[in-house]
C-alpha cells in the first residue's frame, strides 16, 4: 500500500470555516466519483439511473414518485424523467396506485435488478483498487462519521419541514 500525503486543494484560504472546507471536499469527491463510476457503468447507465435503482432495492419498490423525489432530494420532474428513461429500458414499470387512482407507483423489474447488479459489478474493480491503495482501515475510519453526518443532515431536512425523520 502506497500512502499519498493529503493535498491542500487550491482555493481554500486558511480563514475558511472548517465545515465549509469539509463540504467542499465532499463535493469534489462526489464529482470525481460520479465521473469515474459513469465511465465504467454498463448499458450507458448514468449515476442518476443507478441511484434510482439502488434506492428502490434498498427501500423497497412500489413507492410513489413524490416519495422518491423527497428521499433523493430531486424535483418531481427529475424523478419523472428518470423513471421514464428507466421504464423505456425495461428496468421499471409504473402502475396506478391502488389506493389513489390519480397517483402512480414505481416498481423494479427483474431487468432493473440485474442492471443494478451489473453496475455494482462494474464499479467493483474501482472500489477494490481504492481499498487496496488507500487501505480498508480508511473505510472503517470514515464510514461512521459520514453516516452520522448524513443522519444529522437528514434529520435537519425533516425538522425544517416540521416532519419526523424517515431513517
Amino acid at each position: 500500500m502506497t500512502e499519498t500525503p493529503p493535498r491542500d486543494p487550491p482555493g481554500n484560504p486558511p480563514s475558511d470555516p472548517l465545515g465549509f472546507v469539509l463540504f467542499n471536499e465532499i463535493g469534489i469527491i462526489e464529482q470525481l466519483a460520479r465521473n469515474r463510476f459513469e465511465s465504467v457503468m454498463p448499458h450507458g447507465m448514468l449515476l442518476a439511473h443507478f441511484t434510482m435503482l439502488n434506492h428502490l432495492v434498498r427501500m423497497g419498490d412500489g413507492r410513489n414518485p413524490a416519495d422518491i423525489a423527497h428521499a433523493l432530494q430531486l424535483t418531481r420532474g427529475a424523478v419523472t424523467n428518470t423513471v421514464q428513461r428507466l421504464g423505456a429500458r425495461g428496468y421499471l414499470r409504473v402502475e396506478p396506485d391502488p389506493e389513489d387512482g390519480r397517483a402512480k407507483r414505481v416498481y423494479l423489474t427483474d431487468a432493473g435488478r440485474r442492471a443494478r447488479g451489473d453496475a455494482i459489478a462494474a464499479v467493483a474493480p474501482l472500489i477494490a483498487k481504492l481499498e487496496s491503495e488507500l487501505g480498508h482501515g480508511m473505510f472503517d475510519d470514515l464510514l461512521p462519521s459520514l453516516q452520522r453526518l448524513r443522519a444529522w443532515l437528514d434529520d435537519e431536512r425533516e425538522a425544517d419541514k416540521g416532519e419526523q425523520p424517515s431513517r
